[in-house]
């Protein structure tokens, strides 16, 4: 290993996802070209690199990294570009000129060792040196942090949260015990915790590494929406992660359940095991919603009868049986589930329920899981809709820096009436802590389409609540007249009795276009780009969405984005454009926002309205890009402009293109969907169903008839470890006597 030491006089490339960079190092004698990941890197600082010289067959000679070390500069003109450079927090330019003027070559030493002296510098005073020290000190330890952890594939966002976490601490941490990674630090998971542990000789059997491992296992089970796993299945499955014996896992359970990790309780043969925030959400629902449901509610003393007939005198409607069922049910009843698929009048039902409470002096609260589906709910009531994160008033407790929900048992949602849309996507964890802020007396309506997919978190709410039996559930069956012109709504429920679809009906909505192999991808492109615009007058941006069951190969949601992209958004002299890794920001480009984030701030344009959150499944629009700020601006709803620095950009995906678990809660004017090859839990039936249900005018299949037919007949929708429906049922028998079993 050679070492080579100098000023960095220009920065060629930096990737600011994985801190890959490309820089000119010149000292005295050269001026050479480095390359390896040195994400903090600077122009002007002064740095000492090892590593080896290496050719490359197009940019010849260059020095590869291993590691690197910023060194104090010593030339008035290195220490200049290093305090001007930005890193230092509380000096800029101006500021920089004049601390040299006044300590020269000792300026590095001063800010170090005397910063009290930095006083003597006009416009410094004592908070302005407290912040140049304390960055200044920073800047040094997350240095080290990143250099010792980037060999590990940790990127430099999850060095500043280690940093942030432990300190100058971080490094005898991870020294010690680096699974404490993987338990205290969001993002960083067992496998980079692991392969860190091996680099420093822990030894397989350690304790630490094989709660870990368990643990690990039982996260990726929720990940994949199982609340808990048998033990009959989670030790092979540990086993494997560890490679372990399986005495060593069952000794390991044992003792997490001692130390209230997690819970384990006796289901007939065999032990269930859960995460004891799932365990305490699967109980809190079971005890919520007979909670909910055993109050006897207040008599409103309303003629039913005659307020539907109001209702359908002044809208112009006629309500079905099961319709007129859902209104009594939830008014005299209280708590209530109305399911339907499209068509069935779920909407008129809510929107005539809603009338009658209003009209009856109740405060009525409409909710949806995503910021799409409660939009729409608000399009189809005329009423405002809020998500349940903003009904819950998610924030920051006073004493933590953790988002909480602000509304619970002790300050309750004050409503007389809370209507929740979508239901199938509310996983377990969320709807407990939407029940528990629900004050008893308060009449629950809870809406949704069980033949959806389930929710992506843990659980499967909807469809557990409708089979325990134990809440009253009204089924809207009838498709109305005017649905059933749709071949959208009449193939939709086809999808579900697994009968063969009409397709290419003259002057009707479903389409299928036949193509094999490498012809899907271009026709794709062509009808979004050219002749679904040209033949229908839409908007290819706006109204088309194109979905895809999975994520990789040729039709899947990546590759799709970037073909899409180079036909719907080409590049362009005056749009600005920014590369980062695999993928291009364009100006122009449709986005979606992938990660609820409650903090985010939006502002309108001109800055007459402002607010916070912006949510897991968003659709917005790349409106301007600042390279000199490393900045993207994205503008959503047509008028929530949003700003994301470079290294945040992991909230962000384009969205030419999505899955169709990510379109749940959504609608849109044409959807366009591949119809290919892939594994066969992504071909259900269930999948195709809530892909289809998501068009609201045109519906377009493009692929192989072999693997529609076969996602028809596949109704093996991935089954998962939920235990609602038993625990339902067991606490309606022992009443509200569950008391004492409050976690």
């Amino acid at each position: 290993m050679e070492k080579l030491e100098g000023m960095i006089s220009d920065i060629v490339f930096k990737n600011e996802e994985n801190g890959y960079t490309i820089a000119y190092l010149a000292n005295e004698d050269e001026e050479v070209t480095i390359v390896g990941c040195m994400p903090t890197l600077s122009v002007g600082e002064s740095i000492e690199v090892e590593g080896k010289w290496v050719t490359h067959k197009t940019y010849g000679t260059q020095f590869e990294v291993s590691s690197f070390m910023p060194v104090t500069p010593s030339s008035l003109e290195g220490i200049y570009a290093y305090l001007s450079s930005g890193m230092i927090h509380g000096i800029g330019e101006k500021m920089a000129l004049r601390i040299i003027e006044k300590f020269g070559v000792d300026t590095l030493d001063v800010i170090q060792n005397t910063p009290e002296r930095l006083k003597e510098v006009e416009g410094i005073g004592a908070k302005k040196i407290k912040q140049i020290t304390e960055s200044y000190e920073e800047n040094r330890e997350l240095r080290n942090i990143i250099m010792q952890l980037s060999p590990y594939g940790i990127t430099p966002n999850y060095c500043l949260k280690i940093y942030k976490k432990y300190k100058d601490k971080a490094i005898s941490v991870i020294n010690k015990n680096p699974y404490k990674l993987a338990e205290d630090i969001r993002g960083i998971g067992f496998r980079v915790a692991d392969d860190i542990a091996k680099k420093l000789g822990i030894d397989k059997y350690s304790k630490d590494r094989i709660f870990q491992g368990i643990l690990y296992t039982l996260n990726q089970s929720t990940s994949n929406g199982n609340t808990y796993l048998p033990l009959s299945v989670l030790i092979p499955q540990a086993v494997k992660v560890l490679d372990v014996e399986a005495e060593h896992i069952k000794e390991g359970v044992i003792e997490l359940a001692y130390t209230q990790k997690i819970h384990v309780e006796k289901d007939n043969n065999d032990i269930n095991v859960y995460l004891m925030p799932y365990y305490m959400a699967e109980n809190g629902v079971c005890r919520e919603m007979i909670r909910l449901s055993q109050v006897d509610f207040e008599d409103l003393k309303i003629n039913i009868k005659h307020e539907i007939k109001m209702i359908e005198k002044e809208d112009g409607i006629k309500l079905a049986q099961n319709q007129v069922m859902a209104v009594k049910e939830a008014i005299e009843q209280g708590v209530v589930i109305i399911t339907g698929g499209p068509g069935t009048g779920k909407t008129t039902t809510i929107n005539t329920i809603i009338k009658v409470f209003e009209n009856n002096d109740q405060k009525v609260i409409l909710a949806a899981p995503t910021g799409r589906a409660a939009k729409r709910m608000s399009e189809t009531s005329n009423k405002e809709a809020k998500t349940i994160h903003r009904l819950l008033e998610m924030g920051f407790g006073m004493d933590s820096d953790e988002l909480t929900f602000m509304k619970n048992e002790e300050d309750p949602i004050d409503a007389d009436v809370v209507i929740l849309d979508e239901v199938s996507m509310v996983d377990v964890v969320l709807m407990y802590s939407l029940l528990r802020a629900i004050k008893s007396g308060t009449r629950l309506l809870i809406v949704g389409d069980s033949d959806q997919l389930p929710s992506v978190g843990a659980g499967n709410v909807l469809k557990d609540l409708i089979d325990s039996e134990v809440i009253n559930t009204v089924r809207l069956n009838e498709i109305f007249r005017q649905a059933q012109e749709s071949m959208i709504v009449v193939n939709a429920h086809k999808i579900n009795k697994g009968e063969p679809l009409k397709l290419n009906v003259k002057g009707k909505d479903f389409f299928f276009i036949k193509k094999e192999g490498d012809d899907i991808l271009p026709e794709i492109v062509g009808i979004v780009s050219e002749r679904l615009p040209k033949f229908y007058g839409v908007d290819k941006l706006k109204d088309i969405q194109v979905l895809s069951p999975m994520r990789k190969g040729n039709l899947g949601v990546n590759n799709l984005n970037i073909e899409l992209q180079k036909s719907l958004n080409p590049p362009n002299k005056y749009k600005t454009e920014e590369a980062f890794a695999k993928r291009t920001f364009r100006v122009g480009d449709k986005v979606m926002q992938i990660k609820n984030n409650y903090t985010r701030k939006w502002k309108t344009e001109d800055g007459s309205n402002s607010g916070h959150g912006i949510y897991n499944g968003d659709i917005g629009y790349i409106y301007y890009i600042d390279k000199e700020k490393k900045e993207i601006f994205v503008i959503f709803d047509g008028m929530k402009i949003v700003t994301y620095k470079y290294d945040e950009l992991d909230e962000l995906d384009h969205s030419f293109c999505t899955t169709i678990h990510k379109s749940q809660g959504s609608e849109f004017p044409i959807v366009v969907i591949p119809m290919t090859w892939a594994p066969p839990m992504l071909l259900s039936r269930n999948l195709l169903y809530t892909a289809v249900t998501r068009a609201k005018k045109q519906v377009v299949l493009v692929g192989d008839v072999k693997y529609l037919e076969f996602m028809i007949k596949n109704n093996r929708s991935s089954d998962r470890y939920s235990n609602l429906a038993v625990k339902l049922n067991k606490f309606k028998k022992e009443g509200l006597l569950i008391e004492n079993d409050k976690e």
